[in-house]
């Protein structure tokens, strides 16, 4: 096999393995897409190095006009009292009601997203996992979320052997400075 043919599987190896949910851990079925779109607010999360040290953190879900799901992921770096934002697109993994999804913000990299979790007489929570168990979300589409639904989904993500002694609360408290927001959004508080 010729150099860039290798190289290119090895590649494709690579990704293909950040895309599947841990092992045991199955996505909901029956799952809406459009009932899904619109803003969720990160309730908890086990830290991971893209969002440390943001708080107010939130996605917003669009079907795009091409078909694939807009992602727009927004916090805020406090330190440095900025806005942070990154837009990508996901497309499920299978059929459109099963909650599998890959997720690029840089091509060709994707990774997996996958609602384990979900209100689905309301869609007003949902719990995400990724790719491994050090990949975990509680969402919700207001930044607080009662503890009665947090202590259900903790048992459950304990169930599923996730280290939920690792989830950490996002501060969605008032920014106390001018922020400029660096993706054209007015700030949150």
């Amino acid at each position: 096999m010729k150099r860039p043919a290798r190289y290119f599987l090895v590649m494709a190896l690579l990704l293909g393995g950040c895309l599947g949910a841990p092992k045991g851990v199955s996505p909901i079925t029956n799952f809406d897409a459009g009932r899904y779109m619109g803003d969720w607010f990160a309730v908890m999360r086990i830290e991971n190095s893209f969002e440390r040290g943001l708080s107010n953190v939130s996605a917003t879900y669009s079907i795009r006009p091409d078909g694939y799901v807009g992602v727009l992921n927004r916090g805020f770096d406090r330190a440095k009292c900025r806005w942070r934002s990154i837009e990508g697109r996901a497309s499920f993994q299978g059929a459109p009601n099963i909650a599998s999804l890959s997720v690029s913000f840089f091509w060709p990299f994707a990774g997996g997203y996958h609602v384990i979790a979900l209100d689905h007489e309301h869609y007003r929570w949902a719990m995400v996992a990724g790719p491994t168990r050090g990949y975990l979300w509680i969402l919700a589409r207001e930044a607080r979320l009662d503890q009665v639904t947090i202590d259900t989904l903790m048992e459950k993500a304990r169930k599923l052997k996730f280290p939920v002694e690792d989830l950490v609360s996002v501060d969605h408290s008032a920014v106390d400075c001018r922020a400029e927001s660096s993706d054209g959004f007015p700030p949150r508080s």
